[in-house]
């Protein structure tokens, strides 16, 4: 029988993606629930279907279908075959649970690292205004670890336009930065991150939909604007 929670006007949504990362964030919504005694609720989204997910896939969602049973949460949710863009479903949740509080994973590995890049966050800040969100710092990911969590890299370059710079995957006729995209698994986007060498350096720019975030760290000799 499940323990009846004290404070009903509290309720806490732990959103979690492949990786070992999210047996953390479970036990630290966990811990949270437990000190404000409030229900907790497990969210995971993909956009394949649950009997298409690879044994790796698999073996994570029972390894937290087991710990949210150990652990007593109120609901572990599971959006597959997910067409919606993300911030349309953890609204839809958030509402349908009356959440008050959202933790997720900060890192480069993370299906829900575009909570943590303003334009995502000021979306769902104005979609479900009533949320404290907690965005909890994982560990970064090694090089033995990119494909838990990424494709296989291929072939790409890095191109300028006007002020951005975007990854293309055909060799440009102009001068481009040439290096490897790695994209994050279950995204439909130019989603994940660009590694390329510089100097001797091992450097990487994080990538969403098909645009560089972090341009400051881009060698500048190596491109030629293309012009609209």
């Amino acid at each position: 029988m499940k323990h009846v929670k004290g404070r009903l006007d509290e309720s806490i949504l732990v959103c979690v993606y492949y990786g070992q990362n999210g047996e953390r964030l479970i036990r630290r919504g966990h811990k949270l629930a437990t000190l404000l005694d409030c229900p907790l609720y497990v969210l995971t989204v993909d956009s394949k279907p649950l009997d298409a997910f690879d044994a790796e896939k698999s073996g994570y969602i029972e390894q937290w279908k087991e710990l949210t049973d150990e652990l007593d949460v109120e609901q572990f949710i599971i959006k597959d075959n997910e067409k919606r863009p993300f911030h349309k479903v953890i609204t839809e949740i958030a509402m349908n649970f009356n959440i008050t509080q959202i933790i997720v994973g900060q890192s480069a590995q993370s299906r829900w690292e575009e909570i943590t890049k303003g334009s995502f966050l000021n979306v769902l800040l104005k979609e479900v205004p009533f949320v404290d969100f907690h965005i909890v710092s994982v560990k970064r990911p090694s090089e033995d670890e990119l494909i838990d969590v990424y494709e296989k890299g291929v072939r790409a370059y890095l191109i300028q336009e006007n002020d951005y710079y975007k990854v293309v995957f055909t060799c440009p006729k102009i001068v481009a930065l040439e290096g490897i995209f790695f994209k994050e698994i279950g995204t439909d986007f130019d989603n994940g991150i660009f590694k390329f060498n510089y100097n001797g350096k091992l450097l990487e720019a994080d990538i969403t939909e098909g645009t560089v975030n972090n341009p400051e760290i881009l060698p500048k000799d190596r491109f030629t604007s293309l012009k609209p």
